[in-house]
C-alpha cells in the first residue's frame, strides 16, 4: 500500500503552478455529437489534502442523489463555464505550497495564492452555488506531458466531459488535454474517488470527438 500512496500524494502535490491563457480565444462547438465520457475504474484512496479538505468544507463533500449526473451544454451552460474558469485562473495568483511542512498549505477556496488544486475546488464551489449540479463536478488528477502531477475540474455535460483548468481559459474536452488521466472524484459519492479507464485506442480519433472540437471565435 505503501508505494500507491507515495504516487497518490505526489500527484497532488507536485507542480500545477503557471496559469496561463493561451487558448483564451477557443471556444466549443455546440453543434458536436456526445463524445466518449470517462470511464470509471476501480475505487482508489482519496487524495489525503482533500480528505482535509471535506473536513474542512463538509459542504463542498455532499452528493445529491437525486440530481442530474449530466448538464446540459447550452449556450448559458458554456458561458458560465466560460466566466468562472476565467474569473478564478485571474483571481489567484499562481504560486508553491509545500504539503506537509506548513498547516497553511492546504487545499482552500478562493485564496488571494494557490496552486491547481485552490483553482480547482474554487471552481467547483463556485459553480455549484450558481446553480450547476454538484454530481455534474468532479475534481480530477492528471500528470501533464512534462511528468508533473496536476488538479482539473471535469465537468460532466451532454456533449462530453469538458476540463477547467488553471493552465488555459479555454474550455477543453477531456481527451484534447493531452494529459495522462489518472484518477477522478466519485459521481455518486464526493468523497469517494476512482481510477479512470485509459481510452481505447482511436477514441480521440472518433468521428464524435472531431465534432467536439475547438473553433475559433
Amino acid at each position: 500500500m505503501a508505494r500507491p500512496l507515495m504516487i497518490s500524494l505526489f500527484t497532488v502535490f507536485a507542480g500545477c503552478l503557471l496559469a496561463g491563457n493561451a487558448e483564451a480565444h477557443d471556444r466549443l462547438s455546440l453543434r458536436a455529437d456526445p463524445a466518449p465520457a470517462i470511464v470509471e475504474a476501480s475505487p482508489v484512496l482519496a487524495p489525503f489534502q482533500h480528505v482535509r479538505f471535506c473536513l474542512r468544507y463538509p459542504a463542498d463533500c455532499k452528493t445529491d442523489p437525486a440530481e442530474n449526473d449530466r448538464v446540459e451544454l447550452s449556450d448559458q451552460t458554456l458561458e458560465l463555464l466560460n466566466r468562472v474558469n476565467r474569473s478564478v485562473n485571474g483571481a489567484i495568483t499562481p504560486t508553491l505550497k509545500t504539503y506537509g511542512t506548513n498547516i497553511e498549505d492546504r487545499w482552500t477556496i478562493a485564496p488571494s495564492r494557490g496552486d491547481c488544486n485552490d483553482y480547482a475546488v474554487t471552481k467547483r464551489h463556485e459553480l455549484i452555488a450558481d446553480g450547476l449540479p454538484a454530481r455534474v463536478l468532479r475534481l480530477s488528477v492528471v500528470k501533464t506531458a512534462a511528468g508533473i502531477g496536476h488538479l482539473v475540474l471535469v465537468v460532466a455535460t451532454t456533449k462530453g466531459d469538458l476540463v477547467l483548468d488553471n493552465l488555459t481559459d479555454a474550455i477543453r474536452p477531456w481527451q484534447r488535454t493531452g494529459y495522462e488521466w489518472l484518477k477522478i472524484q466519485s459521481a455518486a459519492d464526493a468523497r469517494f474517488w476512482y481510477a479512470i479507464k485509459p481510452a481505447r485506442a482511436g477514441t480521440v480519433a472518433s468521428q464524435a470527438d472531431r465534432n467536439l472540437r475547438l473553433a475559433s471565435r
